[in-house]
């Protein structure tokens, strides 16, 4: 055993070598020499990144915006963070580490793509409709807990961290995590408020760390769901990270008034100008804070974001994920499989809109969190639905919610989170069935697409 383990490790070893090599060839570099590159690399990837590769390969020889992207990150971005994108996000993360997950996999455990820790829930903001407002505020995460969460992560086959709260740059001893684990990659979760020129000289000798700016629209639409003058704030700091070269990208919680202004080319046109690399698209969900049913994009509204999401990859030098949407391109949903959230106390919940939890991460370990009745559960259900357009079982299939509520042993993370299946139960099975009613002529149409 132990000599087959040194032989994996060897060869392990030496194809990241072979693929640090190419990424230091990659950079800079003319398309014909890209995509022979790529080519090459096509023999060293999983098989689940084969036809990506193939895809960039066809995308240069078009000239396709996407490629265009990749430019800008050659141009945007800082020696350090364009070396730790490379090395540990891509190669560790995405090629080398899928191998070990999926050992992992056969061998029966199961190992999430990402880990999201939400170290505090402390804000200096108090958002309208916050997924996280009714989480205590008095409770932070140890620091010598989270080291161990990345530490286990990491041995495990994880490379890639999301940091979320709250606001995470509140606890400057964040920056001692993202120091010791620098062989790892942190995607920050921030409303911006925070970043000023000593943030952003830190960030820049880290390298790994990528902010993620929430901004819900232009200055109207900003301050009235997170208070007067954010907006300006949230753009001083894209100011400064573009000045630092550090790359970043924005997040917007999708609601029914703020969904055409997120999408149009004008506010996209604008984040690209100011820097943003990457997009996240979320639906408001009607958790946390003061839930409202009357804020969920409506059923043709996110169809509209689909439509929107597929413009903006045609013609645009940024790459947008929409969390929904983008479901059938990773089996529906990844909750307490591909992802997992552990909160300010601990909680180990499925994702960071289930806010249940059946094992604490103090008092076991990420192994045996992950393979909790809870989330074999989960996992045994998925996709909950065939159309894979639905993909959550809150607010797409809410019968599955509920039934597992009943079946296994969990509580609510804070305190309200049980009107999922209470107050708001009618209003979401009435959702769930118009979202149903529009999407199956999608899936359809499009042949069930996998």
């Amino acid at each position: 055993m132990k000599a087959m383990k040194n032989l994996i490790d060897l060869k392990e070893y030496s194809e990241k070598e072979i693929l640090r090599l190419a990424s230091k060839l990659v950079v800079g570099r003319q398309e014909e020499t890209l995509k022979k590159i790529i080519g090459l690399l096509e023999f060293i990837v999983p098989k689940e990144y084969k036809a990506i590769l193939k895809t960039l390969k066809e995308a240069f020889s078009k000239n396709h915006p996407q490629t265009q992207l990749y430019q800008r990150v050659l141009k945007e971005a800082n020696s350090n963070s364009m070396d730790k994108i490379l090395a540990n996000l891509i190669i560790q993360g995405f090629i080398l580490n899928q191998k070990r997950r999926d050992r992992a996999y056969k061998e029966g455990s199961q190992v999430p793509f990402t880990i999201l820790i939400s170290p505090t829930m402390r804000c200096n903001l108090s958002c309208l409709g916050c997924y996280a407002g009714n989480y205590t505020k008095t409770d932070d995460l140890e620091f010598a807990v989270i080291d161990r969460i990345v530490q286990e992560g990491k041995e495990a086959g994880v490379a890639f961290f999301t940091i979320l709260g709250g606001e995470p740059f509140i606890r400057n001893d964040l920056f001692d995590l993202y120091q010791k684990h620098n062989d790892a990659f942190f995607l920050v979760y921030t409303n911006g408020t925070l970043i000023n020129d000593k943030v952003a000289k830190k960030l820049a000798k880290l390298g790994n760390v990528m902010p993620m700016a929430s901004i819900d629209g232009f200055e109207e639409e900003t301050d009235q769901r997170r208070g007067r003058g954010i907006y300006k704030k949230v753009v001083e700091a894209m100011r400064i990270l573009q000045k630092y070269k550090i790359p970043f990208g924005y997040s917007v919680a999708v609601t029914r008034k703020n969904i055409k202004e997120v999408t149009a080319d004008k506010f996209v046109n604008m984040l690209i100008k100011k820097g943003a690399l990457i997009g996240w698209y979320f639906l408001y969900m009607p958790i946390g804070k003061n839930p409202d049913l009357s804020l969920m994009p409506t059923p043709r509204q996110r169809l509209f974001l689909k439509k929107r999401r597929d413009y903006i990859r045609a013609n645009k030098s940024l790459f947008i994920v929409d969390f929904w949407n983008d479901a059938p391109y990773v089996g529906g949903c990844i909750a307490a499989k591909y992802y997992i959230h552990i909160n300010h106390k601990g909680d180990v919940e499925p994702c960071i809109f289930t806010h249940f939890a059946q094992v604490n991460i103090k008092n076991t370990s990420l192994k045996n969190a992950m393979n909790c009745q809870f989330f074999k559960e989960i996992r045994k259900r998925q996709p909950y639905s065939e159309n894979l357009y639905l993909p959550c079982m809150l607010i797409d299939n809410p019968r599955v919610s509920r039934e597992l509520y009943q079946k296994c042993d969990i509580h609510p993370t804070h305190e309200g989170a049980e009107s999922l299946f209470s107050d708001l139960a009618e209003g979401l099975d009435k959702y769930a069935k118009a979202v149903k009613d529009i999407y199956n002529k999608v899936w359809e149409q499009e042949g069930g697409r996998k």
